[in-house]
């Protein structure tokens, strides 16, 4: 693996890019800072692209401008370019895809073009593309048998997103040392969260301070105090930005108090109330135990869960499983996906076998959890994109609007 053939297909495709790009990386929060500036750039009057993955449902959601996902004929139109363009070289499925995904913005009229990375950073795809600013939102163990076993390892494979003179944002209170030495490596300049920029929540919204500015917000749109850390990343590159791409703060505000976000703890229905999470690491799934936490709930709590069996399983489960008084395990229909009954034996760990469902796929384990529930109960349908994608598939098929028990 490496950049090698992505650069000769890309410069067989001529994309120069005109228009400043924001590149983010992190093991965590890098939809929602995307989804974020998007939202940001557009309620400020630009015209935006964002390409973000993985999908949920649609390939297409993965590449948008102004917030509207590409359609059918321009995404096979980017696709064919890059196929004619490759000729003999070899390209992965996400590598294909960052490229028609820059060539379908090249030959739009852009302000600003916000790439996520897929896997990593310093040999992903999209490192190709020179960005303006870049960020990493947070580091923690996931993709272990790419990116190494360590913080330390894979902290040096995010910040190789960092570019000499450019600003480099870092959403991690304790970045590992690889990633700091990195960008001092190359030159980069590096802001830490609490270090170099500060949030403070406050009861009715929060406040942002950095050199030469300094906001009081409203709550966030998104749910979860994990999200003021993104926030603020967001908020130090549109600062670092805004000689060329000014943005007042009444647009700040009014977009991030408008952003919502298929499957971070997003509730889908009540009575009883379901929430959707694609937590999928251990970080994720301690900011899903606090969000659990802080939101009220009398009755019980039901977890349908389903996950690739190549994640931390044991890491996901341990910070949830104190708030979870009934297990629905699916398998995934994917061939990554982790086993009910693997998950079952992972579990005894913590709660007798009485309290474990299994079921051969989501659906089934949403509706047998539906089914189960009180209306002062609640459910949480977690665990993978997989999952959540499947649970938002069917909750208007299966679910309704009242439960009466």
């Amino acid at each position: 693996m490496g950049l090698d053939r992505v650069n000769i297909v890309a410069n067989k495709l001529a994309l120069n890019p005109t228009f400043p790009i924001i590149t983010v990386a992190g093991t965590n929060g890098k939809g929602s800072v995307c989804t974020m500036l998007s939202h940001i750039y557009v309620q400020a009057g630009y015209q935006v692209g964002c390409y973000t993955s993985p999908h949920l449902n649609r390939y297409n959601e993965r590449v948008s401008v102004n917030l509207q996902a590409i359609t059918d004929g321009d995404l096979c139109e980017a696709f064919a370019a890059v196929e004619v363009a490759r000729e003999e070289v070899a390209l992965t499925y996400f590598e294909m895809g960052t490229l028609a995904a820059m060539w379908h913005f090249c030959r739009q009229q852009l302000d600003i073009v916000i790439l996520e990375v897929g896997l990593g950073g310093r040999l992903d795809a999209v490192n190709v593309f020179e960005p303006a600013c870049s960020i990493v939102t947070t580091v923690d163990l996931d993709h272990m048998e790419f990116l190494g076993d360590t913080r330390e390892k894979i902290g040096f494979e995010k910040a190789g997103i960092f570019r000499a003179n450019k600003l480099a944002i870092c959403g991690d209170e304790n970045p590992p040392a690889s990633l700091i030495d990195y960008a001092t490596k190359v030159g980069a300049t590096l802001k830490v969260i609490q270090r170099d920029f500060q949030i403070k929540k406050m009861r009715t919204g929060w406040h942002y301070s950095s050199e030469n500015m300094q906001l009081r917000l409203s709550l966030l749109g998104l749910m979860g105090d994990f999200q003021l850390n993104n926030a603020a990343c967001v908020l130090r590159a549109v600062q670092a930005l805004h000689a060329i791409l000014p943005v007042a703060d009444t647009s700040i505000n009014e977009a991030l108090r408008a952003v919502r976000l298929t499957g971070r703890f997003q509730q889908i229905h009540t009575m009883p109330a379901i929430f959707v999470d694609v937590a999928h690491n251990p970080q994720a799934a301690q900011s899903l135990a606090h969000n659990l936490q802080m939101s009220a709930c009398c009755g019980r709590t039901l977890a349908v869960f389903a996950v690739l069996a190549d994640k931390d399983i044991d890491g996901v489960i341990g910070a949830v499983a104190p708030l979870i008084s009934q297990w629905y395990v699916a398998d995934i229909n994917a061939v990554r996906g982790a086993k009910a009954n693997d998950l079952q034996h992972k579990l005894l760990k913590y709660t007798n076998k009485a309290a474990i469902h299994l079921y051969s796929d989501v659906t089934l384990a949403i509706d047998s959890a539906y089914k189960s529930a009180a209306k002062n109960d609640r459910i949480i349908i977690f665990g993978s994109f997989y999952t959540v994608a499947d649970a938002v598939a069917s909750k208007f098929n299966n679910l309704h609007d009242e439960k009466i028990n």
